[in-house]
């Protein structure tokens, strides 16, 4: 174990041998094992976006053998997917990265801001998982019921020694369409996850508008012109940068904004980046070269 990993476990006081040692397998696993960096591929795109939104780009995409090799082959932190991806590749590459069950997803038809659960603990535990993950929508009208289903989950879970990771993503309520990657909310949605008890906290990169009129005083003397000086924000409003917390790559996008996403994560003191469509929608030898350079930038070689 490195300092730095040591000194990260050591934020997790109430936690158990178990989570400290799967927090461990996901921080030292890889080419930025010890660093205190991680890059997780998440590929749940199929459920939300449906397959061919998600991978009739790159065909070899819809095999979840391809997304399991991919994370092992970049060297990836960990891989997560819902139930059916992880299942369908769990006895091939068992061991060989650790794995995320998201434990609830959504799909493009619903009208309402909510997602099922569609997995379990036990099926975490079945599958040899490091984690369980969870999307809440902070300002949607059934946010609630969301929070008081992690509850019951992390607490199942790190009952039995698995890790929690809530992607926290603001939405609907009064959140205007700007409002959603707001400073102000973004860091708001961060720190509802670590109350909620996450280990690793998932949000996207926020903008520089403030959409609480209530905040805007609290704000007025805050400088984030610049894209890691808000991610600095974000990890401080995460019980002062105690608890993990990485960020999403979002919809596809030029390589150099990929790239200097991550510069400005890594500047801003975030833990790294879970990226999917950015990489996966690429043909492979495009994806590894790109989550090459990700590992070179977050080892601050580049």
């Amino acid at each position: 174990m490195t300092p730095t990993v040591k000194a990260i476990l050591a934020n997790y006081e109430s936690d158990n041998p178990g989570v400290k040692a799967n927090l461990y397998r996901m921080l030292m696993q890889g080419r930025l094992g010890g660093t205190g960096k991680m890059i997780i591929l998440p590929v749940d795109q199929g459920f939300e976006h449906g397959p061919a939104r998600s991978f009739a780009i790159n065909p070899a995409a819809y095999d979840p053998h391809y997304h399991y090799q991919l994370a092992i082959d970049a060297g990836l932190s960990a891989y997560a997917a819902p139930l059916g991806m992880l299942e369908a590749g769990a006895d091939s590459f068992a061991g060989q990265i650790p794995t995320i069950l998201k434990v609830n997803s959504s799909n493009s038809w619903a009208t309402g801001i909510n997602q099922a659960v569609t997995g379990g603990v036990d099926d975490a535990l079945r599958l040899g998982c490091a984690a369980i993950g969870f999307t809440i929508y902070p300002g949607a009208d059934d946010v609630f019921d969301m929070m008081e289903e992690i509850r019951e989950l992390a607490a199942e879970a790190k009952s039995v020694g698995i890790a929690t990771v809530i992607w926290s993503y603001p939405r609907g309520g009064k959140l205007s369409k700007d409002g959603e990657l707001a400073l102000d909310v973004g860091a708001y949605a961060a720190h509802m996850a670590a109350l909620l008890g996450a280990h690793i906290i998932k949000v996207k990169l926020p903008s520089d508008h403030i959409e609480q009129k209530d905040a805007k005083k609290a704000y007025a003397e805050f400088d984030g012109s610049t894209q890691a000086k808000r991610v600095a924000h974000v990890v401080k409003a995460c019980f002062d940068g105690r608890r993990i917390v990485v960020f999403s790559g979002g919809a596809a996008k030029g390589a150099d904004a990929v790239y200097q996403d991550a510069r400005d994560i890594r500047d801003g003191g975030g833990n790294g980046s879970i990226i999917g469509r950015n990489t996966f929608q690429r043909p492979r030898d495009e994806a590894l070269a790109m989550l090459d350079k990700l590992v070179d930038i977050y080892q601050g070689a580049e």
